[in-house]
Formats: C-alpha cells, structure tokens, sequence
C-alpha cells in the first residue's frame, strides 16, 4: 500500500513537470518566431508557482513527526501562505498580451493559458494538500473556513503585486515600505476602490474553481470505492 502511494505521487509530479516544460516550450517556440524573450518572466512566474507545492511537501512530511504547532511546521506554513499567491498571480499576466506587437496573437493567447494553467493546478495541488491535513485535525467547517480565508489573502496579495508593484521577497527585503503601502490601503479603502474588486474578483474565481476541482475529487473517489465494492 506504501509503495503504491509513492508511486501515485511520483506520477503527478512527474506529470506537473511535463506539463511545465510543455509551457516552457510553448515560449521558446514564440520567442523564436517573434525574435523576442519579450514574456521571459512567465517562465519566472512559473517556477515561482511551484515553489508552493515544495514547501507544502515539507509541510506534509512535517506533520508525521510533529505537531503543526511545532516550529518547523509553522514556518513551513507562513512560507507557503507567503508563496501560495505566485501560483494564482500568473493569471494577471493576460494584461500584458498586447502591449508588444507580435507574430500570431493567438498563439501568445494559448502559450499564456499554459503558463496560467500550470500556476493554477500547482497552486490547487498544494492548497488541497493542506486542506487535507486541516481536516484532519479540525471540523469541515473550520477547516474551508480557513482554506477561504487563505484564498483571501492570495486574492489580496495579487493586488498588492499587481497594482502596487509588490512581490514575495518584499516581506524581507522592504517590509516597512511594504507595510506603509498596505497599512495606506486598509485604512483608506474608499480611496483605492481597485483593493475591492481585484481582491473581491480573484477570490470569488479563485474559491469557486476550488469548490468544483473538490466536488470533482469527491465524485472521482466515490466511484474508486463503488468499483471495488
């Protein structure tokens, strides 16, 4: 039963990658058509979306040994809320699709839905990965209570990103700038409406992608168990 575990993991990772460098190929073929790295930095996004799902791994194997109140496992966890935006901001990028002329627009619309498909299954991997583990340990109800609490803040750190120019390394880098730029927002929302519907916007695509994806997994397990019975 182990060894088959392992080998199911084994499977997705390895089709997560192929499906990465399926991405990656996608830009390498319009950079050479349009002589241009112009869209460079999805392939940059892209690995900065991965980063969530190697942080959730150490997480998971974590919580065998320790409790998650454990040093380890919160910081893998801070980490994870930190890096879990990256995976969803890539969909922002579809704003930068005609601001260069290009070959085939068409294509650049299929090569970006790569990379944007890419970050959102690496980030839904990783989010129900720590889903599983907080129902194990909480009600159903707390636990999606905190899974949408965690989509929110994704959902207002791609503001912070895109609107305000912001990215994860900031936190260490320039955390008073940072600080003073958020803290502006929060106590003066009416004056910075972009903050409601950037956020209101992912996260009610964000949660509710999540909601079928897990509706989706349950219906797929439900019929695993009727065929062995």
């Amino acid at each position: 039963m182990r060894r088959r575990y392992i080998s199911t993991r084994l499977r997705v990772g390895l089709a997560l990658g192929f499906s990465s460098l399926v991405s990656a190929g996608l830009f390498f073929v319009g950079a050479w058509a349009n002589n241009s790295l112009e869209f460079i930095y999805l392939i940059w996004n892209l690995f900065l979306a991965w980063i969530p799902v190697l942080l959730v791994l150490w997480l998971e194997r974590t919580l065998r040994r320790k409790l998650w109140s454990s040093w380890e496992a919160m910081t893998a966890t801070i980490l994870w809320v930190g890096f879990l935006p990256n995976s969803f901001y890539i969909i922002s990028d579809y704003i930068h699709l005609q601001e260069v002329p290009r070959v085939d627009l068409l294509f650049d619309v299929v090569m970006f839905t790569a990379f944007v498909l890419n970050g959102l299954i690496l980030g839904y991997v990783s989010l129900f990965v720590v889903h599983t583990e907080l129902l194990r340990r909480l009600s159903t109800k707390v636990s999606a209570l905190l899974v949408a609490f965690t989509l929110l803040v994704a959902s207002f750190a791609i503001y912070i990103g895109r609107d305000l120019r912001w990215n994860t390394w900031d936190v260490l880098l320039n955390p008073a700038s940072l600080l003073f730029d958020v803290s502006d927002r929060l106590l003066n929302p009416a004056a910075h409406p972009q903050i409601f519907t950037t956020t209101v916007s992912f996260f009610v695509l964000l949660g509710s992608i999540y909601v079928a994806l897990c509706y989706v997994a349950r219906m797929v397990c439900q019929q695993k168990l009727t065929a062995k019975e």
